[in-house]
């Protein structure tokens, strides 16, 4: 049946950081704020274990970490970007602190901050030592129940977008075995990364892109897709997702060493410290070699490892590790998509009314390497930005209808044959034969399910650059060209171009 339309109203899908603070910086304009399960879980905010970027405390400026942010980014960043994102971390502190968030002070009531790979000071405002994104994920729950102008739709999921002149009107919802028509003009899509598209990722199980697929299926525009980050620690346990080992321990002290105790680290520019896809190469080099490799916390942290990192602590003693006295198995995970759906600094795609924040956009912040902790920081700024410019725009009043009978097949199965596809050929390491074999894979699998489709425009993408930068290495193309650009492509367009190789 037909509903009413007393509002205008916006839709928020996904309920990470970026899409609780989205909701929250709405109000008092009401919005639909739908999530796959419960409020907040199965996020990967919620394991955000490091903590937020933000330079305005003592010697540390917003320059200082737009240079930091630029030279992990390895010549890939949009660099007014940055500029702007990092000028606004003293703003996502407040705003979060506004919102009930208590970031970590030492005795005189300064931040006690962490330092991470590729930052050149402690810049890290952290919660609890390792549990920041569990808090604040806690602390936002609370106040979006607390906000009459979100209705909070659990356990839904959008499904399908629909577009008239390149501009949103409605989506398909499936909500408790129901299918939902729902009018609206502007949904932001705030549903996070793509690492279970992979067979190790400390992602959620349920992070395969839906977003960008979704994106994908009304001509949006993405860049930089084939630009995916491994972590060089997560625990080298049975466990799935995988556990992470924050780079805030190294920041510690802890080392890296193989079973003979040897560093591999020591010649390299940074060394423990150095940007995350430099030291998940040398790790992956050290498993190529027949070596295993662990983290050595028992020197720098040792007995205090439970006060500093209770989580990972935690995380440990259930794999039978204790981290004061014993190595940490790690090994490198797929951890964070720096491409995704093309926005603007307010969140804008390339179709009127589609809304991107958080992992799933691509704002030109993170170039070729997410630089430590700037995601956090990312997702709060955009969700401020994008709520502002929101506010501004013609939002129109929404109506739900029941649909008779579920009208679209779910298309979000993934396989593990299709996991270890994309481990195996679009990793740390990636070869054009390799690519081109995973092109072919996910192009016979039509019609596609959405996690092909995101698999097979990462596939395009990595082919397309033949170079290696950043978290993109090709041993066919070691070196970096000289004049990087960032990459620019539709669905349509990567479809075109993979039948080329069918």
């Amino acid at each position: 049946m037909k509903g009413e339309r007393p509002l205008n109203c916006v839709m928020v899908v996904g309920s990470g950081i970026a899409g609780l603070m989205t909701a929250l910086e709405l109000s008092p304009l009401p919005v639909i704020l739908i999530t796959q399960g419960f409020l907040g879980e199965n996020t990967s905010s919620m394991l955000a274990q490091g903590g937020i970027a933000a330079a305005y405390w003592g010697e540390d400026t917003p320059e200082l970490h737009l240079h930091d942010t630029l030279k992990a980014g390895v010549g890939l960043c949009d660099k007014e970007i940055v500029k702007r994102i990092t000028a606004m971390g003293d703003l996502a502190i407040k705003t979060l602190e506004k919102y009930g968030v208590n970031f970590d002070k030492d005795n005189n009531n300064h931040p006690n901050l962490s330092l991470e790979a590729a930052h050149s000071i402690r810049r890290v405002h952290r919660i609890k030592g390792d549990q920041s994104g569990k808090n604040i994920i806690d602390q936002l729950k609370q106040k979006v129940r607390q906000t009459p102008s979100i209705q909070v739709y659990e356990q839904c999921s959008l499904e399908k977008i629909f577009c008239n002149n390149n501009s949103v009107h409605s989506g398909i919802l499936i909500r408790e075995h129901q299918t939902l028509l729902f009018e609206c003009n502007h949904i932001v899509l705030a549903t996070g990364g793509i690492g279970a598209l992979y067979s190790d990722s400390t992602n959620p199980k349920n992070n395969f892109g839906i977003g960008l697929a979704l994106a994908a299926e009304v001509g949006a525009l993405f860049s930089d897709l084939e630009f995916v980050q491994f972590h060089p620690t997560g625990l080298n346990d049975s466990r799935l997702p995988k556990a992470l080992i924050s780079e805030a321990v190294r920041g510690e002290g802890a080392l890296l060493v193989n079973e003979h105790n040897e560093r591999f680290l020591e010649q390299i520019d940074g060394q423990e410290l150095a940007p995350r896809d430099i030291v998940a190469r040398a790790v992956a080099a050290q498993y190529a070699k027949g070596h295993k490799v662990y983290l050595d916390a028992r020197k720098a942290i040792g007995k205090h490892f439970p006060q500093k990192f209770p989580s990972i602590f935690q995380i440990c003693v259930q794999s039978n590790i204790d981290p004061r006295r014993q190595l940490i198995p790690i090994q490198p995970v797929e951890h964070f998509h720096m491409g995704g759906i093309t926005t603007t600094l307010n969140g804008q795609t390339s179709v009127n009314g589609l809304w991107a924040v958080g992992e799933c956009a691509s704002t030109g912040l993170h170039g070729a390497n997410r630089l430590a902790s700037n995601s956090l920081l990312e997702a709060c700024v955009m969700a401020i930005n994008t709520a502002l410019c929101l506010k501004t725009m013609n939002i129109a009043p929404y109506a739900i209808e029941i649909l008779p009978k579920k009208t679209i097949a779910n298309k979000s199965y993934i396989c593990r044959a299709s996991q270890d596809m994309m481990q195996s050929c679009l990793g740390i390491i990636r070869h054009e034969e390799g690519i081109i074999k995973a092109i072919r894979y996910f192009l016979a699998r039509e019609p596609f399910s959405n996690p092909a489709k995101v698999s097979l425009m990462i596939a395009v993408s990595a082919l397309l650059r033949k170079e290696s930068r950043g978290a993109h290495f090709r041993e066919d193309f070691p070196a970096s060209i000289r004049f990087a650009v960032r990459s620019h492509l539709t669905f349509e367009l990567c479809m075109n171009i993979a039948k080329i190789y069918a």
